[in-house]
């Protein structure tokens, strides 16, 4: 069966950023001390940054790992400071709500290894997924975390959940891509394959930041969260790899949706300029797991966490990774 809902929701803020704190909770949590904790994880020799930010007192909620897109890494994406912006680290907003938060750099991106001479493509992301949800399971008693997916991320959890859903217990996948059919932001980047095929790894800077909000539809970001965004990326380096462009504009499909047996969530801004609504939909309807949800979040377009509606997209999370148990099926 086919759903989807859009609502909004606005929640109380939840600020701040390293060290254990009082942090205020919305309404019907009290508030709490939330740690933070990095960690690193080997696959093979490589090693992978991760953090880690949980309540003080333990999660009661379980455990999700956030997984970045093809430019800005983990602490960029779920872990920014903007000042005056309540909830900009996701990581804390989920902490704060209970849960057990977690996010990885990709190898190549960010502060995990960079060394290897190699693209750092889609299924190789999908390796360091399964690193690190094994390394998380040897802190939270070995359950299996729900994993959320932006973009070229969202691509990475699929693959990992198609590979082993015994590792996945809910997956969401935000600004996610299937076929690419009917994609104004692939069939722009797919004129540039010969340059991306080129090179393992492509120049970022301050203009390409802003190119990725203005793209599609420009207004949909703050400029101060913009430049926080870039400063925070580019303090990692000013270049990222290849491998998730090459294979967004050149190898897809890379999941079937009729082997991603676990529960799933979709989002999609209503302005993503890689993600068609029409692509999304046919990949949803083929997805054989009926605890499912498909929902368009208005006045977003692809990087939904740092833009104006952001609080949107933390509800649907938030309400998705929060569902009961089926009692009857």
């Amino acid at each position: 069966m086919f759903g989807q809902y859009v609502r909004r929701f606005a929640l109380p803020g939840i600020a701040g950023k390293t060290k254990p704190t009082e942090k205020q909770q919305p309404k019907g949590r009290v508030a709490m001390s939330i740690t933070t904790e990095d960690h690193t994880t080997l696959k093979g020799e490589v090693r992978l940054f991760m953090r880690q930010k949980r309540p003080a007192a333990g999660a009661d909620r379980g455990t999700i790992l956030f997984v970045h897109g093809s430019t800005w890494a983990g602490l960029p994406t779920f872990d920014l400071a903007v000042p005056g912006r309540a909830n900009s680290s996701v990581l804390e907003f989920f902490a704060g709500q209970g849960f057990d938060a977690w996010t990885i750099d990709n190898e190549g991106y960010g502060l995990s290894d960079k060394s290897r001479q190699i693209t750092f493509n889609v299924a190789n992301g999908a390796d360091d997924l399964e690193a690190a949800v094994r390394y998380i399971q040897t802190k939270n008693g070995g359950r299996a975390p729900m994993i959320y997916g932006i973009s070229s991320g969202a691509l990475k959890a699929a693959l990992l959940a198609q590979r082993h859903p015994e590792m996945v217990s809910r997956l969401v996948l935000d600004a996610f891509v299937w076929t690419g059919e009917n994609s104004p932001t692939l069939i722009e980047r797919r004129k540039k394959l010969d340059y991306w095929s080129s090179r393992i790894r492509r120049p970022i800077d301050l203009a390409y930041v802003h190119s990725v909000f203005n793209r599609d539809h420009p207004g949909v970001a703050d400029e101060a969260v913009i430049v926080a965004l870039a400063n925070a990326t580019l303090a990692q380096g000013s270049e990222v790899p290849t491998g998730s462009y090459i294979d967004m504009s050149a190898h897809l499909p890379l999941v079937d949706p009729r082997r991603i047996t676990v529960p799933t969530g979709i989002l999609r801004g209503e302005f993503d300029g890689v993600a068609s609504y029409d692509d999304i939909r046919a990949f949803f309807d083929l997805l054989p797991n009926q605890d499912k949800m498909l929902t368009i979040m208005p006045g977003i377009a692809h990087a939904s966490f740092q833009e104006k509606n952001y609080m949107t997209v933390l509800h649907h999370l938030l309400a998705f990774v929060s569902a009961p148990p089926a009692v009857y099926k």
